[in-house]
């Protein structure tokens, strides 16, 4: 076989139909719509520090293979820190940036980073070999693939490539039939806990209502991005992502959306935006005007619930960080990142930083399991 590659510099140019064609529609972050969506919005591009760089693998000319791919300037937008790795190439003379980075932009959510219809097992070996010479030639410090699935991980790592553990909380449905139903399987303290919290945002007159599909309209969504550009302007930030890109998606792949929104004295104070595929619901972008007592809690996570059980959704994946995420749920579970460092002294000296660090995050993630409010099985 005779395999060839070539590098778009936006998704434009490989086109709605050559993108789906491999990434399918299932999952909504590797969809053509959404990745199309960052770069029409002005979201990712060189002038924001994400420049693309999409990667398609040719076999006998024809595409067997996609790889998301960007030439960063910094390390913004990317929920794996390597400010630290930043910070020791800069002490040392050199630049760390520009970096080549295979992720979801702005979107810490494992799943797949390879659209393929070949095995992923024979993919992989050749990329990372096109990696090493795209790196050369652009003359980067790295590659880094983010929130890999664990079998890409895998056979990245045995390709020579590091791998980072992380770690995030999800919820998973074991076969519930209703909130209630859920709240039986924690102890008596930490239930009373839920409910009580649930209870405060009732007693302040507050509504939750669920938006799907056509049902987000663009004034609902104008409503929502109000909140979640004011609940960023609160903290002295810019959101990354504009109104624009969120109207981008509300068209082009609103079957995948889900909104809720809480509702005080016939307005609409706080919201939080979801995506969804036939197993899972994914908990992105949250805001309000107004602040009400554990209406945080209600919004992006006990409602989410709810929802996941009335679907018969597996999980609810919602967001990066949060430990407060474990006593109303959530289990802390395994993420996984693959790295590689084209100078050998660093990779040598990153190698023996993740033997270190590895260890200690497996360390992390059984004692937050501690924290679970389930009850011990006797």
């Amino acid at each position: 076989m005779t395999y060839s590659f070539d590098l778009s510099q936006s998704i434009s140019h490989i086109g709605l139909e050559g993108w789906n064609r491999l990434a399918g529609t299932s999952n909504p972050f590797l969809r053509y719509e959404f990745l199309e969506a960052l770069e029409s919005s002005g979201a990712v591009s060189s002038q924001t520090g994400w420049q693309p760089l999409h990667l398609r693998l040719f076999e006998d000319n024809n595409c067997i293979a996609i790889l998301p791919l960007y030439l960063k300037s910094h390390s913004y937008g990317e929920y794996v820190f390597d400010w630290a790795w930043a910070d020791a190439y800069q002490r040392h003379g050199l630049d760390y940036y520009p970096k080549l980075l295979t992720s979801i932009p702005f979107s810490p959510v494992s799943g797949p980073r390879i659209a393929t219809n070949k095995p992923v097992s024979e993919i992989v070996p050749i990329l990372t070999q096109i990696i090493k010479q795209i790196s050369t030639e652009k003359k980067t410090s790295s590659w880094h693939g983010l929130f890999l699935p664990q079998n890409q991980q895998i056979l990245f790592d045995n390709e020579g490539f590091q791998s980072r553990l992380g770690t995030q909380f999800h919820w998973f449905n074991r076969d519930y039939t209703s909130f209630e139903h859920f709240l039986q399987s924690f102890s008596s303290r930490k239930r009373k806990n839920v409910k009580r919290e649930r209870r405060k945002v009732t007693d302040q007159g507050v509504i939750i209502r669920c938006f799907e599909g056509p049902e987000i309209t663009e004034t609902l969504l104008k409503t929502f991005y109000r909140c979640y550009h004011l609940t960023y302007l609160k903290r002295g930030r810019q959101g990354y992502l504009n109104q624009d890109f969120f109207m981008r998606l509300i068209h082009s792949m609103p079957e995948q959306l889900v909104l809720f929104a809480a509702e005080y004295n016939a307005e609409y104070v706080a919201t939080a935006l979801c995506l969804k595929d036939d197993e899972t619901l994914y908990g992105r972008y949250w805001g309000c005007l107004e602040e009400f007592d554990s209406l945080h809690f209600e919004t992006c996570f006990y409602t989410g619930i709810e929802y996941c059980i009335r679907h018969g959704l597996k999980r609810f994946d919602p967001g990066a960080q949060g430990e407060h995420k474990i006593q109303r749920g959530f289990e802390p579970i395994k993420t996984w990142s693959s790295h590689y460092i084209s100078n050998p002294s660093f990779s040598n000296a990153i190698a023996h930083f993740l033997d270190e660090e590895t260890p200690l995050m497996n360390s992390h993630i059984a004692e937050l399991a501690k924290g679970l409010p389930f009850k011990q099985e006797k």
